[in-house]
């Protein structure tokens, strides 16, 4: 292949994998932004959406890993295509969902199912398409399109939300779709061995056991965390989330315990469980969690605070997270650039700092009354964080196995980054949503502006999952219940200072996670972490 064709070839395999790393990232910044309409146009609740935006990354979480294996059985570019095909499917039925059952289906189930076959095929169709001294470029590249996706889908969601409808977002992900099926042909790929088996017992228990842990934390706003919350179920005087989360766990452990069976028996399990004793590894890996989990809870909590508490426009929430997205940019290309020879452990400890700042600055500025403008500085600290997160965390846990395990090691990767989104989401909206209720409760019954009757139809309208509204929406029901405009004005201000203190409590929670993340920093390198050099480039690689 001449030098003029090999460069050709490779950009277009980096515009491909890019663009599907892309898709796959700027779905949850879309939703994310648009919540509020969203949930207005399927007559649905803010809960309902935060269930679809949960279970998106769950599904991916917990199919990633049989993915990969997929992908080692079939083909790692049939895998990506398939993957594409189903991704499409997901967005089309998504773009013409009349209610949340549908979204459900079409974005949770059927996007995040074609995810899972995606990522991990981009991990290892990068290490299959490039030889070892490019490979570092080509993953840095792959990970930008998502930094970019992120900076890119509040604007674009917002803008399409606004003027037009969300709808047309994923309708234009099936034209997107299309387009990188077309190039994908372009794509080498390995024959596949043919021994790849899948362990279909260990893809059921790693699946339930993650599901059961983040279906408890999703729905601790509701039932409570350990004592049952008021008119919640109860199993033996405890809350369902602490059995759902302890169940999770057990299930995890027997997958664990599975595995190690099935390798003993000469089998091939769905998880090599030598590989997490590689120190690298898990060190990449739990940073990439905690990353995704903070960075997670943040694209729901700000938004929200943005579009309901603020009444801003799904446009102008968008301009407003763009001081996030562009520093994140900035520091997951930059710091590559300007320190290439930098401590992956230092870096990552710089950017968790920065991260925690932003988000303590930003508990600091809210208050009742206060405007946008007090999220810009603190939302530059935390892209900061973030990009320098970003910058590192790839190359550590790509560089920590041979080539032969890149699959796995996707598939690992997406994983621990999708578990960590589904989680962060979940707890920043159940910590939210319980701490808005208790606090808002707590104000109109000590409020005497604030009748009994009207103190018992606000419980009603909590109980019944709408506790995170607008003062205006809030005011047109008191309105339409005939409620006095004295004493509708004072439940509204309950209102507003409960919503203050749920969103400081949800932040607070993400800050602490930070805090622990920096613990873990331990587990990373202080050396820089060079490509890996087979002895001979992989055929094909260009």
């Amino acid at each position: 292949m001449t030098k003029a064709r090999a460069a050709g070839a490779s950009g277009v395999v980096l515009l491909t994998l890019a663009s599907g790393q892309f898709l796959m990232t700027l779905d949850s910044s879309v939703m994310n932004v648009s919540i509020a309409q969203v949930a207005a146009d399927l007559g649905t609740t803010v809960t309902g959406i935060q269930t679809a935006i949960t279970l998106y990354t769950l599904v991916m979480a917990a199919t990633m890993v049989t993915g990969g294996k997929i992908g080692s059985m079939i083909g790692r570019r049939r895998a990506f295509a398939i993957g594409c095909v189903i991704y499409g499917a997901g967005s089309l039925t998504t773009a013409l969902a009349p209610n949340l059952t549908v979204l459900l289906i079409g974005w949770s189930l059927l996007e995040g199912l074609g995810a899972a076959l995606i990522m991990p095929a981009i991990v290892a169709l990068v290490a299959t398409n490039f030889v070892p001294d490019q490979r570092p470029r080509a993953y840095g590249l792959v990970a930008s399109a998502g930094a970019i996706a992120v900076a890119a889908g509040p604007l674009i969601g917002g803008a399409v939300t606004t003027y037009l409808t969300w709808r047309l977002v994923f309708a234009g992900e099936v034209v997107v779709v299309v387009g990188i099926l077309l190039l994908a042909r372009r794509m080498h790929d390995e024959r596949p061995t043919g021994t790849t088996s899948l362990d279909g017992i260990g893809a059921v228990l790693s699946a339930t056991g993650l599901a059961l842990v983040v279906f408890g934390v999703l729905r601790s706003g509701e039932w409570g965390w350990v004592r049952p919350s008021d008119g919640g179920p109860s199993i033996l005087g405890t809350s369902p989330t602490v059995w759902c989360i302890l169940g999770g766990l057990v299930v995890l452990r027997v997958f664990v315990s599975w595995e190690e069976h099935v390798t003993a028996a000469g089998r091939e399990p769905l998880v090599d469980m030598t590989m997490l004793r590689n120190k690298r590894l898990v060190g990449g890996l739990t940073m990439f969690f905690f990353q995704f989990l903070v960075q997670a809870g943040l694209f729901f909590t700000i938004p929200l605070y943005l579009s309901v508490a603020l009444g801003l426009s799904a446009v102008e929430t968008g301009v407003r997270l763009l001081p996030l997205s562009v520093t994140l940019l900035a520091a997951a290309v930059g710091v590559p650039r300007l320190w290439p020879d930098a401590s992956p452990r230092r870096v990552v400890a710089y950017g968790l700092g920065a991260l925690l700042a932003g988000i303590v600055s930003l508990v600091l500025a809210l208050e009742a009354g206060a405007g946008p403008e007090v999220v810009t500085v603190p939302l530059l600290l935390a892209g900061l964080g973030v990009g320098a997160l970003a910058s590192q965390l790839g190359a550590v846990t790509v560089s920590a196995l041979p080539d032969e395990k890149s699959a796995e090691v996707g598939g690992l990767q997406n994983t621990a980054t999708n578990l960590g989104a589904s989680l962060g989401t979940a707890l920043a909206g159940s910590v939210l949503i319980g701490a808005l209720t208790v606090s808002f409760l707590a104000g109109i019954e000590d409020n005497p502006a604030v009748p009994d009757e009207v103190a018992s139809t606000a419980g009603v309208e909590l109980a019944g999952g709408i506790p995170f509204v607008s003062d205006v929406d809030l005011e047109d029901a008191l309105a339409e219940a005939g409620v006095p405009e004295a004493q509708a004005q004072a439940a509204i201000d309950e209102n507003t200072e409960a919503r203050v203190a749920g969103l400081r409590l949800s932040l607070l929670v993400l800050a602490l996670f930070v805090v622990l993340a920096l613990y873990f920093t331990r587990l990373l390198p202080t050396r820089p972490v060079a490509a890996a050099d087979p002895a001979r480039a992989p055929p094909g690689a260009v």
